[in-house]
């Protein structure tokens, strides 16, 4: 019984250090079309994961986003959009009529993934990693608003989070996709 005891103990602590090393290269998540995407393919690269919302007071903050895709966008940095609703509503839409808002209204051409939820009992695993300090290594956090920046190193760890009313072309952000 000890002796058995011993081995589930051991199993749930192999378990538990290889689930809370995991890194954001980890997961796979669908984009907005529906496919498939391997976080893997991210390797290597700087990545702002930011959760958005097309009727929000912070929605023009699509166009910053879109500016700093275009402008640091590329082999070393990529943005990845995840639409949530869960802030007040503010994200209504099918993952088609998000689509075609970004497009028609700022021209989005960064990485826009599925509509996702962001916290409470149906969050998305990938949220579940970036704000469980247990999973990611980083710490604790808790997503406040839409627009609220996860900045994920070359590694897959997360570095900084940054508040949703900070703006994507923040000098902060800036120097972080420089440095």
């Amino acid at each position: 019984m000890k002796q058995t005891f011993a081995i589930l103990t051991l199993i749930l602590l192999s378990c538990a250090i290889t689930y809370s090393q995991q890194s954001f290269y980890d997961f796979k998540v669908n984009t907005i079309d529906g496919q498939t995407y391997d976080l893997s393919a991210l390797k290597g690269k700087k990545v702002m994961v930011v959760n958005v919302a097309s009727k929000c007071g912070l929605t023009p903050q699509y166009e910053q986003l879109q500016k700093v895709h275009e402008l640091y966008g590329g082999d070393d940095f990529m943005i990845i959009g995840f639409p949530a609703n869960n802030f007040l509503s503010q994200e209504p839409g099918s993952d088609d009529e998000i689509k075609t808002f970004c497009t028609d209204n700022y021209g989005v051409t960064f990485l826009m993934m599925s509509k996702i939820s962001v916290k409470g009992d149906d969050i998305h695993p990938l949220y579940r990693w970036l704000t469980t300090g247990e999973l990611n290594n980083f710490g604790d956090s808790k997503v406040k608003w839409n627009f609220q920046k996860y900045l994920i190193n070359k590694q897959g760890e997360i570095e900084k989070v940054i508040d949703p009313k900070t703006k994507p072309d923040d000098q902060e952000i800036i120097e972080w996709i420089m440095n």
